[in-house]
């Protein structure tokens, strides 16, 4: 199910690094034009690049260091830029039908408060890896689809259903009334992660690493659980968490259906 089906030919936007755009020609996002290091060494995943944009036409354009540089929006971007089509998110909606169309339970993922581009990016890639049906986020105070968090995705943002949510709670209660069980991941309960039953259409919520999740969306979460700390530091990055409750449901699942 692609996210880029309408979308809006305004090109506004970049996707930067070898892998974020490889991911991106491959996906159904517009591209205007491709810009390389005329210097940059040609290797596996540029001559990939070369011969994908070819075979969809896209141009390609060779400029120097000193003017890719002007043109990047961050300092990773390995000599090659992808000038793309504004990108449009999603709605809970789409995620739902993408798993009915797979015959899958729903598995989706919210983040609350999570600022940082590295961790929403790092997220996405957990969703595209697992499976999972999308990832929502709040349209104010939140990390979004920029050219860092798709390059910390290593372009798997290119690929998953995201939705920008005004208010996160009353999603939560939407869910609710369609039968999900709303799972927050806080490192202060006692309630490990592998008690739950998850055999429903569930609904992930991860804070940010400092502030955790936030009064009002805690309260209103079905189950909170945590993931066993044995060692000295409290907790986990946001992504990691997230990645091995994602892949526990998915395994539980497959079980209980097998």
């Amino acid at each position: 199910m692609s996210r880029y089906s309408r979308a809006k030919k305004n090109y506004t936007s970049t996707v930067e690094g070898r892998r974020a755009v490889l991911e991106s020609i491959r996906s159904d996002r517009e591209i205007k034009e491709i810009i390389i290091d005329e210097f940059i060494e040609h290797g596996p995943q540029i001559k990939e690049i070369n011969i994908l944009a070819d075979k969809k036409k896209i141009y390609i354009k060779f400029l120097s260091k000193k003017n890719i540089e002007k043109l990047a929006h961050t300092k990773k971007h390995q000599g090659i830029i992808a000038v793309v089509a504004d990108p449009i998110y999603s709605n809970i909606d789409d995620m739902l039908r993408l798993a009915s169309s797979r015959s899958e339970l729903p598995l989706i993922v919210m983040l609350d408060g999570v600022q940082d581009p590295q961790n929403f990016g790092a997220v996405a890639r957990n969703i595209d890896a697992s499976g999972a049906h999308g990832i929502v986020i709040p349209s104010r105070r939140s990390a979004s689809i920029s050219p860092g968090s798709i390059k910390a995705s290593a372009g798997a943002l290119e690929h998953i259903l995201v939705s920008r949510e005004i208010n996160l709670n009353s999603t939560i209660n939407n869910l609710k009334s369609k039968g999900f069980i709303i799972v927050g991941l806080d490192s202060n309960c006692s309630n490990d992660y592998k008690n739950l039953n998850y055999s429903s259409p569930i609904l992930i919520v991860a804070g940010s690493e400092n502030g955790g999740l936030s009064k009002v969306i805690s309260k209103n979460c079905d189950y909170l659980v945590s993931l066993p700390m044995n060692g000295k530091i409290s907790s986990l990055n946001v992504s990691v968490s997230t990645g091995i409750l994602l892949y526990h449901i998915i395994d539980q699942r497959s079980l209980i259906k097998n």
